[in-house]
């Protein structure tokens, strides 16, 4: 009875073992799609009203668990019954990223060129406290967008650590899938809780500083408070640059001719200047992601132009 306790209790911390190392080794692949994720959530939750960010981070971060609640089981039983479905949908998803991508610098490019100026996130909050715009849903609005780009993101997490662990049993596949996808959601959103509240920080710590003659607090607070719209303005334009990396990116690994381009762009880049060596590489997936949205989007363009319209 002993024995058997003894070696059952062996045979728990190998298996946590073994999805420790397949953990640490799949964490630093996806650290860069994890990077971009934080960047595009962040910029997907902006424009809110103050005391709304964190139910709408909260709302997104439950729509981002249900997503992996969705894509682990999907992924574990696609990799079983068809592995090659589950890099068509990829594909897909990436395709998406690019024209979501390139629909938002398309419509700011256009927005700017007809009123001749851009309405910055606090002006759009004030836009919105004042106009009869229906704030319910504007903000169910950007809960459904950040979801529907936190599936995409997901998805290629959820890959990337799948076939981090391919050649692991499937108990172990199960195991890391399901802690990882619940540690980078928790990681994730409690950070872009945290961006988001950066300028109640500083509020508070301003405030408190001045009610107690600290200077420090006061100045700290003052930094804050500056830096936190230039952060938020910075996450923006990041966010929309990472949905035609991380799209661009997986199409430059899974399409064929694609992938051959990539490669080659790669082998200049390891003779070319250390700067060179790392910028050619992202430029070349930022290139590919940016023809891919802009070519979806002109297909969606012109296929709504050839569907008649109901008259009214």
């Amino acid at each position: 009875m002993a024995t058997s306790l003894l070696t059952l209790l062996d045979d728990i911390a190998t298996l946590l073992d073994d999805v420790a190392v397949i953990s640490k080794v799949a964490a630093q692949k996806t650290a860069g799609v994890l990077g971009d994720d934080l960047a595009l959530n962040a910029e997907q939750v902006s424009g809110v009203k103050a005391q709304r960010e964190i139910p709408v981070v909260w709302a997104v971060a439950k729509g981002s668990f249900l997503n992996k609640l969705i894509l682990v089981p999907s992924a574990l039983l696609i990799s079983v019954v068809y592995p090659p479905l589950i890099v068509a949908l990829l594909v897909v998803g990436a395709l998406y990223l690019c024209f979501e991508g390139f629909e938002k610098v398309f419509h700011k490019l256009t927005h700017s060129k007809d009123n001749k100026n851009t309405v910055s996130d606090n002006d759009l909050e004030k836009e919105l406290a004042d106009s009869d715009v229906d704030l319910e849903q504007f903000e169910k609005d950007k809960i459904k967008g950040a979801i529907r780009t936190d599936f995409v993101l997901s998805a290629e997490i959820i890959v990337i650590i799948l076939g981090t662990a391919k050649d692991e049993p499937f108990l172990n596949q199960v195991l890391t899938l399901s802690l990882l996808s619940i540690a980078f959601t928790a990681g994730v959103y409690g950070l872009v809780a945290a961006i988001v509240k950066l300028d109640d920080l500083g509020l508070y710590l301003h405030n408190k500083g001045l009610k107690n003659s600290n200077d420090v607090l006061r100045k700290l607070g003052g930094v804050i408070l500056k830096s936190a719209p230039l952060l938020m303005r910075s996450l923006s334009i990041i966010g929309t640059a990472a949905m035609f990396l991380v799209g661009g990116g997986i199409l430059a690994h899974d399409i064929h001719f694609l992938h051959v381009i990539y490669e080659q762009v790669e082998h200049w880049a390891e003779h070319a200047h250390s700067i060179a060596s790392l910028t050619l590489p992202l430029l070349t997936t930022l290139v590919i992601g940016i023809l891919a949205g802009s070519a979806v989007f002109g297909g969606i363009k012109i296929v709504k132009k050839m569907i008649p319209t109901k008259a009214k």
